[in-house]
């Protein structure tokens, strides 16, 4: 295993999501033992920074459809800057969430570190969802159901310009996994960008190791690495109940697993962010420490 110089960063936001309690998912991932477990295998723990974000009672909502903007962009932007840093340092950027608005900040954080040297990115994105709404066919406004469609170049010009001046993401080189829930103008978004998609009907249907495989050769082709982002509504909610968006008939313990151990066993992954945890919807902060079991995995915990 390839020991890591891990920076964890903690981003305290829950604009982007519909309701309140994400921001407080990053300190439910640490009480589970996050830092001392990734010692544990090993890794070095360098940096364990904040992004801290002003609370809906102290901002304008704004514009209904893309609501909090001026401040999700700002938190995004720090964050773009301190994950950027980070890899420039050799560091691995382990991020932990706040709702997945977070994403747009650390992947366009990363685009600009390998683009400067002439290299692209690969995402695999766990979710129940595809995140790819734009302010036209988002039914709330919510950030979080946008950031895989501004890192495509399809979403609000501020917030597509953290990447710099392309879209920090190629279509080509990104796979969404486990999504089962995706609305219905999200759909004409994914046919114009191309991005494969698998839902739990085609794992189900084909086999979640040979669509993982499949995804993996993928994003890898040309890339520097691989980055993970995990919404942890991929997981089926019988598994991980403190997520704010629940879906029915997600991906169980072991298929989670599986993404993780698989993408660890390349040798290429990059970065990680885990999202989604809503400490109060949890119970005895199962979530959390599922959020750290898979974190463990990713990073190369294995049986043998």
């Amino acid at each position: 295993m390839k020991y890591l110089q891990v920076a964890v960063g903690n981003v305290h936001l829950d604009l982007g999501a519909g309701r309140r309690g994400v921001d407080m998912g990053p300190s439910a991932i640490h009480l589970a033992g996050l830092v001392k477990e990734v010692r544990g295998l090993g890794h070095e723990v360098v940096q364990n920074f904040e992004v801290l974000v002003s609370s809906p009672e102290v901002v304008e909502v704004g514009d209904p459809s893309v609501r909090f903007l001026p401040t999700i962009l700002d938190a995004t932007r720090r964050l773009a800057d301190r994950v950027e840093a980070a890899l420039d340092k050799g560091h691995f950027p382990l991020v932990l969430g706040g709702d997945h608005s977070v994403a747009i900040g650390t992947v366009s954080g990363m685009a600009r570190h390998f683009r400067k040297r002439g290299l692209s990115l690969g995402v695999i994105w766990v979710d129940a969802h595809t995140d790819m709404n734009t302010p036209s066919t988002s039914p709330s406004g919510n950030i979080h159901g946008m950031p895989l469609a501004v890192l495509l170049g399809h979403g609000h010009p501020d917030l597509v310009a953290l990447a710099g001046d392309r879209p920090a993401l190629d279509p080509e080189l990104v796979c969404v996994i486990g999504a089962r829930d995706i609305d219905a103008r999200e759909r004409e978004v994914i046919r114009e960008t191309g991005v494969r998609v698998y839902t739990m009907s085609e794992l189900d249907d084909r086999g979640t190791a040979v669509c993982v495989r499949e995804a993996i050769e993928r994003v890898s082709k040309a890339t520097a690495g691989i980055h993970l982002s995990l919404d942890l509504d991929g997981v089926d909610p019988d598994h991980a109940p403190g997520v704010g968006t629940p879906v029915p008939g997600g991906l169980d313990l072991r298929e989670s697993h599986l993404i993780c151990e698989k993408l660890a066993q390349t040798q290429r992954l990059v970065g990680l962010e885990i999202v989604e945890l809503n400490p109060i919807l949890d119970t005895s902060n199962r979530t959390g420490r599922l959020a750290v079991w898979l974190a463990l995995s990713a990073l190369g915990k294995s049986i043998l």
